[in-house]
């Protein structure tokens, strides 16, 4: 028998079974608690909960490490492509010359919309939030491509997949467009994945649209750095709305819309805001003192999991550079504080203390905002390149025979049984 955890619950001593995994600390398995003790383990946001075994994404946040499939996350950036990413997240290795040509084109191929399914833009208001429609969109994916939504098929839980990553882009291009209300762009098989989208979201009929490499080398690096980060809100979602066997379109919907939310995909919009609201860069002062004091927060700056620099953000940093000088903009406010504000961050006892690095969200903002995206695109942006990283733990969730429908527990504080009476009789 291997190592055991022991647990004492009053008289009794139940002993758990210590599981190890590849990297990161030890596991103790409380399955059969309650059966053998009769008591629950109480952890709100699951930070001390391991909710499945996955192969995919490991992160050790205290030194700064972020891997796919053992693949360092600066590696891939620098080296490999989204779609080579994709391949990797979805089957475990990197694909072969012929595998990739292979993968390339199935994805490629299924970047087209419906014809029927443009219509169902025209149903929302003209000034709708890009993630409102993103939301309503992808779940309807599954009403228009019902015959690939058996999750006990393999062949058709890939052709799913496949589906979600090569339409994602079209998608959120015509979000993008209807919010501008312009027409829209159908995609192009002789483009790569990231001209494509880029295509899609800023070519007009009026004029000739010129890919750009840098531009688009930006918007791949930033698909790769945002592919997946192990168990966050919006992949337990995926994985909870999957183990009851819903349909994979409707799962990565739900995913979409615990995305939405602020402290998760919107932290970046909330970045730009910040280094809006400083300003220029001689407010920095006033404003760290303010964070000091607790009268404003630092967005952009520490990470729930990453007690170090989180590595995402060194390659963002350089991204960030590349785009600005290739765009014209030498001298940008915005990344004049932001260069500043990271500075004093980073030599600051108070900011040093307590960790308080810049993550990705601090750099993509800028970013995005110099490639033409508004704020309202940005979570968009995040939720195409998440979803492989979505459908890849949904992929594997279904997979496992030792996952079960999500059914977590709870502490119950509200009133004991008691009697009904009639209104006549309550005081």
């Amino acid at each position: 028998m291997g190592d055991t955890a022991k647990v004492n619950v009053g008289a009794k001593t139940v002993e758990l079974p210590l599981l190890k995994g590849t990297a990161g600390p030890d596991v103790i398995d409380v399955r059969k608690l309650y059966a053998e003790a009769d008591v629950f383990t109480y952890d709100p946001g699951f930070t001390s909960t391991a909710s499945c075994e996955s192969k995919i994404t490991y992160i050790d946040g205290d030194a700064g490490v972020l891997l796919h499939r053992g693949y360092p996350i600066d590696q891939l950036a620098e080296k490999s492509s989204f779609l080579e990413v994709c391949y990797l997240l979805l089957h475990g290795e990197l694909p072969t010359a012929a595998q990739f040509e292979e993968f390339d084109h199935n994805i490629t191929y299924h970047t087209m919309l419906h014809e029927q399914f443009d219509r169902f833009f025209q149903g929302f208001r003209r000034d709708a939030h890009p993630m409102a429609i993103m939301v309503g969109a992808v779940g309807a994916l599954s009403a228009f491509y019902h015959d690939s939504t058996n999750i006990d098929d393999p062949q058709q839980r890939m052709i799913s997949a496949h589906r979600m990553i090569a339409k994602m882009p079209t998608i959120a291009a015509r979000a993008f467009k209807y919010f501008r209300g312009q027409p829209f762009v159908h995609p192009r098989n002789d483009l790569s994945y990231a001209e494509n989208f880029l295509r899609m979201c800023f070519s007009v009929p009026a004029e000739d649209w010129k890919p750009n490499p840098v531009l688009t080398r930006a918007m791949d690096r930033i698909f790769i750095l945002h592919a997946d980060h192990e168990q966050n809100a919006s992949t337990s979602t995926v994985r909870l709305a999957g183990s009851s066997g819903a349909n994979p379109f409707a799962c990565i919907a739900a995913g979409i819309a615990c995305l939405w939310g602020p402290a998760h995909g919107g932290a970046n919009e909330e970045a730009l805001n910040m280094l809006a609201e400083i300003g220029t860069v001689d407010r920095i002062p006033e404003y760290v003192q303010g964070v000091k004091d607790r009268r404003y927060r630092l967005m952009g700056f520490g990470h729930r999991v990453y007690k170090n620099y989180d590595p995402r953000a060194k390659v963002m940093q350089q991204t960030c550079h590349e785009v600005l000088k290739e765009v014209g903009i030498t001298n940008d406010p915005l990344l004049n504080v932001a260069m500043e504000l990271e500075k004093v961050a980073l030599s600051d006892e108070y900011f040093i203390e307590r960790k308080l690095y810049p993550n990705v969200d601090f750099y993509s903002g800028i970013t995005l905002r110099a490639l033409g995206f508004p704020p309202e695109m940005f979570t968009v942006l995040f939720a195409v390149a998440r979803t492989v990283g979505w459908i890849a733990q949904w992929k594997e969730m279904i997979e496992d025979p030792s996952q079960k429908i999500g059914r977590p527990r709870q502490i119950y504080t509200g009133a004991a049984q008691r009697d009904y009476s009639t209104i006549d009789k309550r005081g």
